[in-house]
């Protein structure tokens, strides 16, 4: 039997590629500056992100991949049905798998969402990491490539009317954070994956319950654009399990962003010179937009994303300034030292669980890029 398609991924990247909102406007020439220099700036910014973190990855420096909007929206297409894949193969391994016209109508359906919300944020998304890649013609399974979406970073640094190179650098800084991360951790790539896909396979898949799922994520929508309700739709269609999974994946997450904007923010006073206006200008950015973009926001969970990043941040300052960067560095020993939701929130159980009492104090001003 041929694998049922839960999601029509043709009709999702066709309905982002056109709802999508174009670039900035660049002349040829300006745009393929851009591009050069972003490439240049990422081999760059490993140099130092590796230096600063003392995280040895195995794997040679490659350029970063340079896209524009539609280009972002399929690349993520792909990682979703890579990531997705698991689920598929459940459903339609099931005794009853539900009716053809069923799938063909919700499959498609399904797409067009997708679609809609990869417009919202391929206008917004300033880089990233891809973990999951389809495999290459060899059938070999790519460790990852870091993504840099140039209109966005190009409209960014002409809103906030900053310094181009040192925002492009500043982002740099933080992208390849992740890269030194998941290529210098060997075993993070795949305990990321083993969650998301016990995630996938902890939902309830009979019918009455999922469509008693779908209202309350309809009422979710209903409160949260009038403006009374805090949930998202995350919240509204899991189970208990799967809020379990998600607590790890949520802490690990944390733990990720938070030490991204670590990086960039301590490394950035000696390569980026105009840092302090970036960060102050940015921060900013972050918080803003319009009332549909912060409803649109808290819906898909990016307000919950924005809190990551300072919760982690202040974990990973507190342990740096506390035991040093070698302290730190335990976190990445395996997924037992990997900070639990509670420890990322008070950072001294974490030292007690896992740095040996002997470890000297570090004073937190050598290390603080606040001071």
């Amino acid at each position: 039997m041929d694998v049922m398609q839960v999601i029509d991924w043709d009709l999702a990247v066709s309905t982002g590629t056109r709802l999508v909102r174009p670039g900035p406007q660049v002349s040829r020439e300006e745009a393929r500056h851009a591009v050069t220099e972003l490439r240049t700036l990422s081999r760059e910014a490993e140099g130092h992100v590796r230096e600063f973190t003392r995280i040895d990855a195995a794997t040679p420096p490659q350029p970063a991949t340079i896209v524009d909007r539609p280009g972002w929206i399929r690349a993520n297409v792909e990682g979703f049905r890579v990531v997705l894949e698991p689920l598929t193969q459940r459903m339609a391994s099931r005794d009853n798998p539900p009716p053809a016209i069923v799938s063909a109508v919700g499959s498609r359906i399904t797409g067009v969402e997708v679609g809609a919300v990869l417009a919202f944020l391929a206008s917004r998304v300033l880089g990233q990491y891809e973990l999951f890649l389809p495999p290459d013609p060899t059938g070999r399974e790519p460790i990852g490539r870091l993504t840099l979406v140039a209109p966005n970073i190009v409209n960014a640094e002409r809103e906030m009317g900053v310094h181009p190179r040192d925002f492009r650098l500043w982002v740099c800084l933080h992208e390849e954070t992740h890269r030194v991360q998941f290529t210098g951790v060997p075993w993070l790539r795949e305990y990321v994956r083993s969650q998301m896909t016990e995630f996938l396979l902890a939902s309830d898949l009979d019918l009455p319950t999922l469509l008693e799922r779908l209202r309350n994520a309809a009422d979710t929508v209903a409160d949260v654009v009038r403006g009374t309700g805090e949930g998202n739709l995350i919240d509204a269609i899991q189970t208990p399990e799967q809020k379990e999974i998600l607590d790890r994946v949520t802490a690990v997450m944390t733990l990720l962003e938070g030490h991204g904007d670590f990086v960039m923010d301590a490394v950035g006073p000696t390569v980026v010179p105009s840092v302090a206006d970036i960060r102050s200008k940015f921060s900013q950015r972050r918080e803003g937009g319009s009332r549909l973009d912060r409803t649109v926001r808290k819906l898909l969970g990016l307000e919950m994303k924005m809190k990551q990043y300072a919760e982690g941040s202040a974990f990973v300052r507190e342990v740096v300034g506390k035991v040093g960067m070698d302290g730190f560095n335990r976190v990445w020993t395996s997924p037992e030292t990997l900070p639990a939701s509670d420890e990322i929130a008070a950072p001294d159980r974490w030292i007690a669980r896992v740095v040996p009492q002997d470890q000297p104090a570090i004073p937190p001003q050598a290390t603080d890029p606040e001071a």
